[in-house]
């Protein structure tokens, strides 16, 4: 099937969501970087979504689930096929007591915001999380000493073929940046978050206290993915990558933040190969100086 009969088909599946052709992912992206994707589409609700993934299963036609394309490196030649981001749509909540259900393209800042204003303790870590809840869900999010295994209770998901599900508990198996729906491969619709009642004022002060570090410790006037690497077990990836005197250096227009070396961000006129370049030169000196095998955080989607 070639990319004019992908996108004739996908069009007679939407009604309520859109698809546009040939779009850009440097638009898409925290990073601002990404070459076109054949077909990008946004559901206008769940059952939408699920008739667009199951008509990718029968024909073989490879889709890829996003957010707000903040963990997200998509490759300078683009994807083929389907794109299919979860967020504008999918922004549904509500509140019964300590519990909010929310669906899976809700920002977590938003949805931090929420939490105060019905005094609801417990996400305070999340407010400064630049991405959407499904993701946080799926990789298991966290920041400041919370993650989102503190406070997830069930979740709605949907698998590779459009089918529903549900997992409570225990069952999400949450682990460092991992969960058994990444493990599953499968999308997040909705989850289920048990705070606690707590005092406005200091719910406040807490979101404030993060934001004011983020601020003086991240680069978070440039575009980036946020942290590149994930954690080493016994180290801090930043800590290496400076030892390995890597602070500020550069391949094209990304470069390892001279503010935080576990970012490494866009000086304007980066391409996805240099941000790639970067990562493997940045892995490559931390292993050969300190044994340490780093793994990255965001994903890398694409042509190569």
């Amino acid at each position: 099937m070639n990319k004019r009969d992908i996108e004739h088909m996908m069009r007679g599946l939407i009604s309520r969501g859109t698809a546009v052709a040939d779009q850009p992912m440097s638009n898409y992206t925290s990073f601002k970087v990404g070459g076109p994707a054949d077909l990008l589409i946004v559901p206008g609700d769940a059952e939408e979504l699920s008739e667009i993934v199951g008509a990718c299963k029968r024909e073989g036609i490879e889709f890829y689930i996003m957010g707000n394309g903040t963990n997200l490196i998509v490759s300078d030649k683009g994807i083929r096929g389907v794109v299919i981001k979860i967020c504008e749509n999918f922004c549904a909540y509500s509140i019964e007591q300590n519990t909010v259900t929310a669906e899976a393209g809700m920002l977590l800042s938003r949805l931090s915001n929420i939490a105060l204003q019905n005094g609801l303790a417990g996400m305070e870590f999340a407010s400064g999380i630049p991405g959407t809840l499904g993701g946080a869900v799926s990789m298991n999010a966290g920041a400041y000493g919370g993650e989102m295994k503190d406070i997830i209770v069930e979740t709605e998901y949907m698998d590779r073929e459009g089918n529903f599900g549900s997992i409570k508990g225990e069952a999400h198996s949450f682990g460092y940046r991992t969960s058994a729906i990444q493990e599953m491969g499968c999308i997040v619709i909705r989850s289920v978050i048990r705070l606690r009642e707590g005092d406005k004022a200091c719910i406040k002060a807490c979101m404030d206290d993060f934001t004011k570090r983020r601020r003086d410790k991240q680069p978070l006037e440039m575009p980036s993915a946020g942290s590149i690497f994930k954690r080493p077990e016994g180290y801090f990836a930043g800590r290496l990558i400076e030892d390995c005197g890597l602070k500020g250096y550069s391949i094209g227009g990304a470069q390892v933040s001279p503010k935080h070396c576990g970012f490494i961000v866009n000086t304007g006129n980066a391409k996805a190969s240099d941000i790639i370049c970067l990562i493997e030169h940045i892995k490559s000196q931390v292993g050969l100086r300190f044994g340490v095998n780093l793994q990255t955080e965001v994903k890398i989607l694409g042509e190569q």
